[in-house]
């Protein structure tokens, strides 16, 4: 605890020039930032899927953080008599009320902080239904398409077999120009077997089981909301600890969503491009 007493401290004093008294509550959420910084490649990982335990080990990983947090405003130290504002970061706000009700000047910056962690709450709480309807409805896409794309991959293995089985005259005639036709029937082929296969790959869930997952979807966003309990029963230190790592991992995984859309996107678009060039080509 005494190397995270003196790493706070340090900077805060850093930060004291241009915050004065809230030096030490801004040096509480530097520290979160790097705390995430340094847990970013596993939060990657568990966006990715790599492995189950990915998806734990941020959290987990983040508790004896919180620990020390918690234990430095809450038990006797030079912590406690820095302040937020008004409020002592050791202060609850139960003290909070008991000093000048919930508008009194620590109750202010108390709701402040419950105010704050209101906004990322909802905020989580939109992106995780949006994230889960888009889920649910591939899901259930994924469910109709086996049987459509099947057909595809065995219609374009007929086109394949068609253009490669063709007798040696037609073969030769179509040296010049019809070598694209042959080309792009091998592309459709290779296209529907990808296709089918993809498909195919998809878990198919019963009607059931997309029941559940929409109403998990409706759920548990809102359990984001559970922090403001948290904030309300430990030390404001603590409670800057939650508001800042929660709108990290709110943030974060916006980017990452945003960065797995825009590698789709450019995924599909060079596809599309070699397309439309291979089909220019064969009607020459």
């Amino acid at each position: 605890m005494s190397v995270f007493t003196h790493l706070v401290v340090e900077l805060g004093r850093l930060l004291e020039p241009v915050l004065a008294e809230s030096a030490t509550a801004a040096a509480i959420v530097l520290f979160t930032v790097l705390v995430r910084l340094a847990l970013h490649p596993l939060s990657r990982a568990a966006f990715r899927g790599a492995t189950p335990l990915a998806g734990c080990l941020p959290l987990l990983l983040q508790l004896p953080v919180f620990f020390l947090m918690y234990q430095a405003f809450s038990s006797g130290g030079e912590l406690l008599s820095h302040r937020l504002f008004a409020a002592p970061l050791g202060s609850r706000w139960v003290d909070a009320l008991g000093e000048g009700g919930p508008f009194g000047a620590q109750g202010l910056v108390f709701l402040a902080l419950f105010g704050a962690i209101a906004v990322v709450a909802a905020w989580s709480a939109v992106r995780g239904r949006r994230s889960a309807a888009a889920a649910a409805a591939a899901a259930a896409a994924a469910a109709k398409k086996p049987a459509a794309g099947s057909g595809r991959a065995k219609q374009g293995s007929r086109a394949g077999a068609g253009a490669g089985g063709g007798s040696g005259a037609r073969a030769r005639a179509a040296a010049g120009g019809g070598g694209g036709g042959g080309a792009g029937a091998r592309a459709r082929a290779g296209a529907g077997h990808r296709a089918g296969a993809g498909a195919a790959a998809l878990p198919e869930l019963s009607a059931e089981q997309q029941e559940v997952m929409r109403k998990l979807g409706g759920v548990l966003p809102l359990l984001s909301f559970g922090t403001l309990i948290t904030a309300a029963v430990v030390p404001l230190a603590a409670g800057l600890y939650l508001l800042t790592t929660t709108a990290w991992a709110v943030a974060e995984r916006a980017w990452l969503e945003h960065r797995k859309a825009r590698a789709a996107a450019l995924a599909e678009a060079p596809g599309a491009e070699r397309a439309v060039d291979g089909a220019a080509r064969s009607s020459l």
